[in-house]
Parts: structure tokens; C-alpha cells; sequence
């Protein structure tokens, strides 16, 4: 699963323990997200969406044999 973590981190120009802290989690698991290693609950999903203030779907995407 893709992810646009890092370009809304920089377009807020927040930091992944800002992130981290406002959704509930540690900034490892941030990082983790971001890099691909690890694929959030929903909850989650829809916590970060809420916090950049977008639609689920601009943050995160399916890709192919996801």
C-alpha cells in the first residue's frame, strides 16, 4: 500500500513525532508507515486522513497484489 505521509508532513511542514503524538502513536510507527513496512489499522487510516484534513483515499492507495 502506497502512502502520501511524507509529502502532507512536508506540505504542514510537521515532523513524524508532531504526527505521531496528534494520532496516538509512536513515531516509529510513523516511520514504519511511511517506508511501506507497515500498513495501518483503520483507525489509524482514518485518524492521519482526519488530520490532514483529507479523504481517505488521497492518503492511501491500494497497489497492484495489494
Amino acid at each position: 500500500m502506497k502512502n502520501t505521509i511524507r509529502v502532507e508532513r512536508a506540505i504542514m511542514d510537521i515532523t513524524q513525532q508532531d504526527l505521531a503524538q496528534a494520532v496516538g502513536v509512536s513515531r516509529q510507527t510513523i516511520n514504519s508507515i511511511e517506508a511501506g513496512k507497515y500498513v495501518p489499522s483503520t483507525v489509524l487510516s482514518l485518524k492521519i486522513a482526519r488530520y490532514f484534513n483529507k479523504p481517505l483515499e488521497n492518503i492511501f492507495q491500494l497497489e497492484e497484489g495489494d
